[in-house]
């Protein structure tokens, strides 16, 4: 839908054509940063009516704790907001949070890791919390170019714990579970990542549309999983579908 900052081309209107067919549209993100309700915001300021359908990573991890668990998070508003509404007790990581105590972390992306957080983290780990996360996505892209993802950090966590995350975005369970509770078994996933939205398509047995208006290009062909459909961006796809 959009190359921070800028929205990408046509998908506005491309998701205009859809609803007006009667094709039931989800946001599905691995983003964590936001609310649902900013991730709505930014959706509408773009002309795109994402009332009560955006999903994020965010709301998947919430489904791995139990209401009353105390969380350390490590990661952005949306991971307080889906814990306060899955009933769990969320407390922000910092300088003097204490590691005991806690019955998991979550780690989401943010732009204050570093080996504090990271050893933090590890502390609580070790001490009995739960390792979860968002996501593992090793990277996304900017108008700069691809940045490390929150799969990047992870895998630090993992590497000094000895331990793996329970990951509970696209392509995994939790994410699975969640959207197709929403809009059921048959579907079509358009992403622009092969390793995270088609294994998530297949996983879901839906259809896979590959853009390559992130962080696959036309240069990157062919790729596995095999897309249904492959398009230049969101545009694209829906006018040879529904077009």
């Amino acid at each position: 839908m959009w190359l921070d900052p800028e929205p990408i081309a046509g998908s506005a209107a491309a998701i205009a054509t859809l609803q007006a067919a009667g094709v039931p549209v989800l946001f599905v993100t691995n983003s964590s940063i936001k609310t649902a309700r900013q991730i709505e915001a930014k959706l509408a300021a773009m002309d795109v009516d994402a009332t009560d359908a955006v999903v994020s990573s965010a709301t998947a991890v919430a489904q791995l704790v139990a209401p009353g668990d105390r969380v350390l998070v490590a990661g952005g508003p949306g991971i307080h907001e889906a814990l306060d509404a899955a009933g769990a007790e969320a407390i922000a990581d910092g300088p003097d949070t204490p590691t005991d105590g806690f019955d998991a972390i979550i780690l989401g992306i943010h732009f204050d890791f570093d080996y504090a957080v990271m050893t933090r983290l590890c502390q609580a780990i070790l001490g009995g919390a739960r390792f979860l996360a968002t996501n593992d996505d090793s990277s996304f892209p900017t108008p700069n170019g691809l940045v490390p993802g929150n799969g990047a950090l992870v895998a630090s966590v993992e590497r000094a714990t000895g331990l793996t995350a329970d990951i509970a975005g696209k392509p995994h369970p939790a994410m699975v579970s969640l959207v197709r509770d929403r809009v059921g078994e048959h579907g079509i996933m358009v992403g622009d990542r092969p390793d995270t939205d088609g294994r998530f398509a297949y996983a879901m047995g839906y259809e896979f549309g590959l853009v390559l208006s992130g962080v696959t290009g036309a240069a990157a062909l062919p790729v596995q999983p095999e897309p249904a459909f492959i398009a230049a961006d969101l545009a694209e796809l829906v006018a040879k579908r529904h077009g």
